[in-house]
Formats: C-alpha cells, structure tokens, sequence
C-alpha cells in the first residue's frame, strides 16, 4: 500500500531485485502513477475500500502486505486529529479486516520514530518509552497496537519498522517530493531565492541545532525486504528502528549540502518550532542481529542523490 509514494517506489524495486513479485494499491492522493513500474499492477483504491482490497488480495494471490498507505505530518496532525485518526487509525483497520477475509497472514507495518516523543536519553532503543507526541506519532502506536492483536488472535506474522528522518534518491527519477522533510525544503528555498530556515541554534547540542539520524531511502527499502522475509520464515512479533545509529545537526546537514552544490547556502536563524525534540537517533543493534540489516549509505550519499533527482526534476 501506499506503493506510488517516495518511499513505496523504492520498497517495490528492493522487491523486485529480491525476487518477489509485487502488486501495488495507492489512492494516488499523494503517490505518483510514474513511480509505479510498467510491470507491476497498479490499483488505485483507499486502504479502506474493504471490498476492493478484500478482492485485490485474492485476485493478485497475495501472500504479505507492506503498509506504506499513510498520512505523515505530524504538524499537519496537530490541526488535523480526527483526519488523521481516520486515515491511519481506521484505514489500517480496514486493511487488516481485508488481509484476515482474505487469509493473508504476512505484515510489515510503516511505523516512525515520531512513537518515541522526546527521548529520555540517546541513542533510543526499542524498548524505549513510547510517548508520542502528536496526534501522527499516536496513529503509528495505535497501528503497532492493531499489529500485535491481529497477531495474538490470528496468527499474523508482523514487523513493524520505526522510520528515523529518510533522504536521499535510489535514482533521479525517484526524488522526494514532500514538502515537509528537510532536503527538499532547503532545496524549494533555494529555487525561490530563499534562505533555508534552521528553527532553533539554541538546543543542548555541540553545534545548537537539532539532531536527527538520517537514512537513506535505498538503505531504508533494503529493510522492508528484510522484514518480509522475516514475516515469511516465523511469526515473530517484533518493532525494529531504522536508522544508522549516528545523529547528524541541522546544521551538519546544512553544510553537506553547501559542499555538494559547491555554494554556501547561507542559511537563516529562526525561532524554535513547537515540538521539536533536541535530539533524536537510533539504537540499531536488534535490527542489525536480528535481520542481518545494517545502512550502507551516508550523509553524502544521501545529500548528493537528493540533489540530482531534484535538478532532474526541477530542470525544466
């Protein structure tokens, strides 16, 4: 689900290069029919059209859903409870109504770090606290709360994957486009003539701007991969962080960006957002033991990607 998205497009070619044959549902609502390859059947259709999912799921003979499907600003959350309540609380119980009618047992679940709040010491594991702050943060718990009950009462295999902050391209022709991650709005700033905002230099840090753990959207597919073929070898109920275990400021990533454009982006002071923890990075020892899985790519990497899929999209 969610499969035409910045991430999705990304999960289906790991997919792919896996082995496995992949079948996508996007509401296209905020996915991109492009990022969907020729090859791959491609319905258009809400996570919580019962009857339509209950069909694809038997039509396509599904045997595991990755749910990718899903609203993802936690600002945006903060105005907008009940939507995104709707969307991700609600959609999801859909999905896993249509899944059980279905007899499809295998789950990988999109969760984020935003379930950790502000974090009572880093890095964070996964046996930490879980004390969203926003009522996006609460949907991903919510959604690890269904998970788990649809595995304690019909056998579903499920691996939830708690996102840290995913950049970078896996190709130019798969940029992200939100507006809400960091690259990409230095990047639209930059296109305007703007100076990027760095809210807040004031924190508890070396430099005084947030920290975050940033992975790379290839490393973070790599992952889903890992996770479905968990599902699919045992029954394990597990939460793994995705991240690379290294926190990178605001103003670290600011200065990587001025190094691959060859400029200095000049970025601008501002007040401190509402919500933002000072810092926030992952523990990633379980994932690494227990999937195999580990990151491969770096804050360049990352940086230098998300650069060229943007120039090549934004050239015309």
């Amino acid at each position: 689900t969610g499969g035409a998205g910045y991430i999705g497009a990304h999960v289906i070619r790991e997919l792919q290069a896996s082995g496995r044959k992949v079948v996508v549902l996007d509401d296209l609502s905020s996915g991109v029919r492009d990022n969907v390859p020729s090859d791959v059947p491609l319905i258009v259709a809400s996570v919580a059209d019962r009857d339509a999912v209950t069909a694809a799921l038997r039509e396509h003979k599904v045997d595991g859903v990755i749910h990718l499907a899903a609203k993802k600003a936690a600002g945006e959350s903060v105005h907008m409870p009940l939507y995104y309540y709707d969307e991700n609380v609600n959609g999801m119980q859909s999905l896993l109504a249509s899944m059980n009618d279905a007899g499809v047992k295998n789950f990988v679940y999109s969760s984020s770090a935003a379930v950790y709040g502000t974090p009572e010491s880093n890095p964070i594991s996964e046996d930490s606290p879980l004390n969203p702050e926003s009522p996006y943060g609460e949907t991903k718990v919510v959604g690890e709360w269904l998970a788990r009950g649809m595995g304690i009462a019909h056998g579903f295999s499920w691996v939830a994957l708690r996102y840290f902050n995913v950049a970078g391209a896996g190709s130019d022709a798969l940029g992200d486009r939100s507006v809400n991650n960091l690259v990409p709005m230095v990047f639209r700033a930059l296109s305007l003539g703007e100076r990027p905002k760095v809210f807040g230099d004031d924190y508890p840090t070396p430099d005084g701007s947030c920290i975050r753990d940033y992975i790379h959207v290839a490393d973070l597919a790599s992952a889903h991969v890992a996770a479905a073929a968990r599902c699919e070898a045992d029954s394990r109920a597990e939460s793994f962080n995705v991240g690379r275990g290294e926190g990178s400021s605001v103003l670290e990533v600011m200065g990587m960006i001025s190094e691959v454009i060859g400029s200095d982006i000049n970025p601008e002071i501002v007040g401190r957002r509402a919500g933002d923890p000072p810092a926030s990075f992952a523990a990633t020892a379980k994932i690494e033991s227990e999937l195999g899985w580990k990151a491969t790519r770096d804050l360049r990497d990352m940086v230098s990607s998300a650069w060229s899929a943007w120039q090549s999209n934004h050239s015309h």
